[in-house]
């Protein structure tokens, strides 16, 4: 398995921005399709956006659609998550997650698919 470690999280305004990142190793990474999910206090961890090994395939939640921005560098092992306009609501903790896979169209949503995942990095969104 990778091992994934996420750093960039921390205390922001509401309608600030904050950049996420996720660095891997341990493994090829550009064989690893990768997620960003989060988990809110009282709440079960939930689907953020992934994207497919070669970044040409991204998927959103709707709730962060247009806000968020995930990409990758599988020249530095680290993909990342461009969090703009940030609420209140968005507060969690966020987890990186990779799934070793084939093909270069696989993404998925669901947590259950992915094997690999960080130890998380707290994400305050204060109003």
């Amino acid at each position: 398995q990778v091992q994934l470690v996420e750093s960039g999280g921390g205390l922001v305004q509401a309608g600030g921005s904050l950049r996420l990142s996720c660095a891997a190793s341990g493994r090829t990474f550009s064989n690893y399709v990768m997620g960003w999910f989060r988990q809110a206090p009282g709440k079960e961890r939930e689907f953020v956006a992934a994207i497919s090994r070669s970044g040409g395939i991204i998927y959103y939640a709707d709730s962060v659609k247009g806000r968020f921005t995930i990409s990758r560098d599988n020249a530095k092992n680290t993909v990342y998550l461009q969090m703009n306009s940030l609420k209140p609501e968005d507060t969690a903790v966020y987890y990186c997650a990779g799934r070793l896979v084939e093909s270069t169209y696989y993404v998925s949503r669901d947590r259950a698919d992915f094997g690999s995942w960080g130890q998380g990095t707290q994400v305050t969104v204060s109003s």
